[in-house]
């Protein structure tokens, strides 16, 4: 009985390590099942983990100052000081770019030697140059007021006040251009800081395509209005002291050049005798006093005798000249005068 009683207690034992071991079993299965469940999910989670864009640390753009950056804390010395060191550069650039106004200046003056216009082209400061310069051409040189014009964006009413919306049409300034009716007897100067002015580039292309020389007075390089002319001037006078402004540095720049194209354009046809404006117009008080003394000066004369010469040329000076230099007759001198187109040495050369 004893032995039997052992026995079931053995196979009790082995009943319950059975179960245990089966329970492990089991245990065991459904974790590598549940694992490998999970396995997917996380694989899942990684691969969209490794998809999210990383935030793009944003570098600073680098731009080039002048020195201004705390202009509106400097003293009023500091600011005049740090203009005129920004407007040095100006002399630089325009040194630069000499010979290509050279070329303008030749191209400017063969174009009205054969009777054909100057139009200067351009919208805010620009054109404002443009026509400041066709404005003071007539007293200087006496020339014809039509020889040497000036077309601004906005028409005359944007001489005095703002009209910078007029500048973003280039049908605007092809239009405007038109009415003009530019040929291949005038020159043309687009005048634009940026170089991409749409009024002025739609302009310069209708003068170009009717024949008439095209020349882009610019601040920068490989501008679209410069790509749009035969002759780019392109002045780089660098970033202004008041971001933006262009009627700083690169304003300058263009009065400037404008200069030498006027002034070089009329020494090369003789409306200038030496470094004199022999062609003045006596309009007020103070040319007359200068028109008198250039008289008395270039023939050697008193002043009596310079009046006397003037009222016999009906106050114009070249003739006047040419009555006392060349010792001739009124309509000789006139005659001689208009021979030389108008050019005093030539018709002194003459005599």
């Amino acid at each position: 009985m004893a032995i039997q009683a052992k026995r079931a207690k053995g196979k009790s034992v082995e009943s319950e390590g059975t179960k245990t071991a089966k329970a492990k079993a089991a245990n065991a299965k459904a974790a590598k099942a549940k694992a490998a469940k999970a396995k997917p999910a996380k694989a899942k989670a990684a691969k969209a983990k490794a998809a999210k864009p990383k935030p793009v640390k944003a570098k600073p753009v680098k731009v080039k100052r002048t020195g201004a950056a705390e202009l509106d804390q400097m003293s009023t010395l500091e600011i005049a000081s740090l203009m005129n060191r920004e407007d040095a550069r100006v002399l630089r650039a325009v040194q630069q770019v000499l010979p290509e106004i050279a070329r303008a200046i030749d191209v400017v003056a063969g174009r009205l030697e054969r009777g054909g216009r100057l139009i200067y082209v351009g919208s805010g400061t620009s054109g404002r140059i443009g026509a400041l310069e066709a404005a003071e051409c007539p007293p200087t040189f006496g020339i014809d007021p039509e020889t040497i014009q000036a077309m601004l964006a906005g028409g005359e009413a944007a001489l005095a006040r703002s009209s910078e919306g007029c500048e973003d049409s280039a049908d605007l300034g092809k239009d405007d251009m038109a009415k003009r009716r530019p040929g291949k007897k005038d020159v043309v100067v687009g005048i634009s800081a940026s170089g991409r002015t749409a009024y002025t580039v739609g302009a310069l292309r209708a003068a170009r395509t009717q024949g008439a020389a095209t020349i882009a007075l610019v601040s920068c390089k490989g501008s679209e209005l410069a790509r749009a002319c035969a002759l780019a001037i392109e002045a780089e006078v660098g970033a202004e002291v008041l971001a933006g402004s262009t009627r700083l540095k690169a304003g300058t720049a263009q009065k400037m050049i404008c200069n030498m194209l006027t002034t070089g354009a009329m020494a090369r046809l003789g409306y200038v005798y030496g470094d004199q404006m022999v062609h003045l117009q006596m309009s007020n008080a103070k040319l007359f006093k200068r028109g008198v003394a250039m008289v008395q000066r270039i023939a050697g004369v008193e002043r009596e005798a310079a009046m006397t010469a003037l009222e016999w040329a009906g106050w114009h000076v070249p003739l006047a000249l040419l009555l006392l230099c060349s010792k001739v007759s009124r309509n000789e001198a006139a005659q001689r005068l208009k021979r030389a187109g108008g050019n005093l040495r030539r018709a002194l050369d003459d005599a």
